[in-house]
């Protein structure tokens, strides 16, 4: 009983109660509880500590990594039911449990996705010698090109620079914006170049003004953090896609550069991956992929942040 009375007094620590239920789903290194938990490397370190010598949780070396797991706790298997249970109740109560669950989603998808880290390697070198002809928007152009024949909202569209390049090859582009001039300049955009597919709206990203269940592609391009509440807007989006819909989001990853509020009118600045996994999440999505894709080299060093998932 002397195992469990211990291990019930480390429990009474949200820190290593969170680190307890993390590592009953998978094998983490430190740097990694890092970016689920956000806390500093000492104070994880410590608290992993303590569990190590309760004997609550091993660690595994993997070449340069060294990677913490939960143990069997020993004793009756009725008293080991009884601690877990104990566990699963604490967990529901805490208000952390479900972002932790979210942020260890995004930890587990950087961890496998090989591909984004040849992402970061071919965005580092894309652009930096001319070459004649090779430029992001020539990029842009040949991929939207190659989409489907979609009916496609574009929410918080401005002028309609993206809604006219999707409107191509696109069923039909719905453009929402809340700006009057926006969508009187945007609509005449249109009608000068032709597309008689492409149509404006004036409304809020909140709540857009678009039948439900009635496009197959919603998208969201620099345009979340200027939402008061961006969660309602992916929650909008997710009513009016058709199953197996999707959701695009191009946006900021988390700044501190404050003058964006009055530069660009700015209401968010930025979003962690965390935060746009919960909320898709949340909203109904699955097959969620949140990825950083570009990073600026000038001050004030903009990153861009990729959200996916599907109805």
């Amino acid at each position: 009983m002397a195992s469990t009375l211990n291990f019930l007094r480390l429990l009474a620590d949200p820190t290593r109660l969170r680190l307890l239920l993390l590592l009953e789903q998978e094998e983490l290194s430190v740097a990694e509880l890092q970016d689920v938990l956000g806390m500093g490397q000492s104070r994880i370190s410590s608290h992993l500590a303590q569990l190590k010598r309760a004997g609550v949780v091993a660690a595994r070396r993997a070449g340069k990594n060294v990677y913490y797991g939960l143990t069997t706790m020993g004793g009756p298997d009725a008293q080991r039911a009884k601690v877990a249970e104990l566990t699963r109740t604490l967990a529901r109560e805490m208000r952390e449990t479900q972002r932790d669950r979210s942020a260890l989603k995004v930890v587990l998808r950087k961890r496998q996705d090989k591909a984004r880290e040849y992402f970061d390697q071919l965005a580092g070198r894309f652009g930096r010698s001319y070459v004649p002809g090779r430029s992001w928007q020539a990029l842009a152009h040949t991929m939207i090109a190659l989409l489907p024949p979609l009916t496609v909202a574009d929410l918080g569209a401005g002028e309609g620079t993206l809604s006219q390049l999707l409107a191509k090859t696109a069923r039909k582009v719905i453009a929402i914006d809340n700006a009057p001039k926006m969508v009187e300049f945007g609509s005449q955009l249109a009608k000068k170049h032709g597309f008689k597919n492409l149509e404006f709206r004036l409304g809020d990203i909140e709540e857009p003004p678009i039948d439900r269940s009635s496009v197959d592609l919603v998208i969201f391009s620099q345009a979340l953090h200027h939402a008061v509440h961006p969660e309602r807007a992916i929650g909008a989006a997710y009513r009016i896609l058709k199953k197996t819909g999707r959701i695009v989001v191009l946006d900021l990853l988390s700044h501190r550069f404050e003058k964006a509020r009055e530069l660009y009118a700015d209401h968010w600045l930025g979003f962690s991956e965390v935060q746009l996994h919960q909320w898709l999440e949340s909203a109904g999505f699955s097959d969620i992929e949140v990825t950083v894709v570009s990073r600026e080299k000038e001050s004030p060093h903009f990153q861009t942040v990729f959200a996916t998932g599907k109805k």
